[in-house]
């Protein structure tokens, strides 16, 4: 926690995986709006094109490792962990999981969340929440997000809303 003017500020950063920018335009809208850190994840494997499309999608429903870069997250310095990720196959990322699996999550608070086209947000949030309980964390909410037709404004004024409703700042 960081001491400000008197009071305590919990410390929050956010740990985000997207292809399509549309998670990563959600995840620097939370970090702006709650003055957080984020770190954005990268696969290293290719997962643009049909064959690596449907490759990834077969990699997320058997939650198959990935190389990612970074290949770990120090979060000893944060009081709450975001980790956010596009839906694949009604699942979360393989490199979100991964990453997951890397981090040291003892007593941390979780907020999760999931963008996607049309459904799967809620399983592949109950995914990491299962997979972010088993390293010591603590959810304390989640939400998703369907993006199918939306621009970037459109996304950035409902994670506000989202900010707002669900009181994260």
């Amino acid at each position: 926690m960081i001491k400000e003017k008197g009071i305590f500020q919990m410390k929050t950063l956010i740990i985000y995986y997207s292809q399509t920018k549309k998670t990563a335009t959600v995840a620097e809208t939370l970090a702006l709006e709650l003055g957080a850190d984020s770190i954005e994840i990268v696969d290293n494997k290719p997962r643009s094109g049909f064959k690596n499309r449907l490759t990834s999608s077969f990699d997320a429903v058997r939650e198959i490792k990935t190389d990612i870069t970074p290949m770990r997250v120090d979060v000893s310095d944060y009081d709450i962990v975001y980790f956010g990720t596009p839906v694949w196959a009604g699942k979360p990322t393989p490199a979100i999981l991964t990453i997951i699996d890397r981090c040291d999550l003892r007593a941390k608070d979780v907020v999760l969340f999931a963008t996607m086209n049309s459904s799967g947000g809620a399983a592949s949030v109950e995914r990491m929440a299962e997979k972010v309980k088993l390293r010591g964390a603590r959810v304390i909410e989640t939400f998703t997000l369907k993006t199918k037709g939306k621009d970037m404004e459109q996304l950035m004024n409902e994670t506000e809303t989202i900010i707002e409703i669900l009181d994260l700042n």
